[in-house]
């Protein structure tokens, strides 16, 4: 397994937000240190989809488990000072899931107009594994240009589409599995019922 010390996940306006909420679960007990930062529009839907509640101004989260809460370190979107925007500091990964188009294609662009498009950034730069979970569907040809491009650079691109073969029995179940092929991408390997031939 690859080594990682420090990951920083983002939460995009895309709906999947239960995909941040059990990758999150599993990564707290592998990872020393996680900082997670939600767009605007990411919280917004994280409170619809999870009940969750983001205060940007006390910079506080309600709604995952205590036990994820105590070992997440909350950063501001907008926090351009934040250390993973300078690639003298870039984590050992980044996974934005889920990740909006909108967020592919400033990634893309190399628009580094926010914490998280900046943080991208710097992975691509500093050679850092970047995975981006794409939600929404169907694709333009716009996007597939940029996933392309994105790819070229070195992300990851996953959509998040579940498996079936390990006869899940809830939502949650099919969500942890995809999120295992998830942390697979950054080195941290889980074991799990559903793979195959397990």
């Amino acid at each position: 397994m690859r080594e990682i010390k420090e990951l920083f996940v983002a939460v995009t306006g895309a709906s999947g937000a239960i995909y941040a909420d059990r990758l999150l679960r599993k990564a707290v007990g592998l990872v020393p240190r996680i900082d997670l930062v939600l767009s605007t529009h990411g919280a917004e839907i994280a409170a619809h989809e999870l009940g969750w509640g983001m205060d940007f101004d006390a910079l506080r989260l309600n709604g995952p488990p205590a036990e994820v809460l105590s070992h997440v370190r909350l950063c501001h979107p907008d926090d351009l000072s934040s250390r993973y925007a300078s690639g003298s500091a870039a984590p050992d990964a980044m996974i934005i899931i889920p990740a909006s188009l909108n967020v592919c294609g400033r990634v893309c662009a190399g628009l580094g107009d926010s914490l998280i498009t900046r943080a991208a950034a710097v992975c691509l730069k500093e050679r850092r594994p970047l995975v981006m979970v794409v939600r929404e569907a169907p694709f333009s040809l716009i996007d597939l240009r940029n996933f392309v491009r994105l790819a070229e650079a070195g992300a990851v691109i996953m959509p998040a589409t579940p498996a079936f073969y390990a006869n899940p029995k809830s939502i949650a179940e099919m969500a942890d599995f995809f999120v295992t092929r998830v942390l697979d991408q950054i080195g941290l390997r889980l074991e799990h019922v559903g793979r195959w031939g397990v």
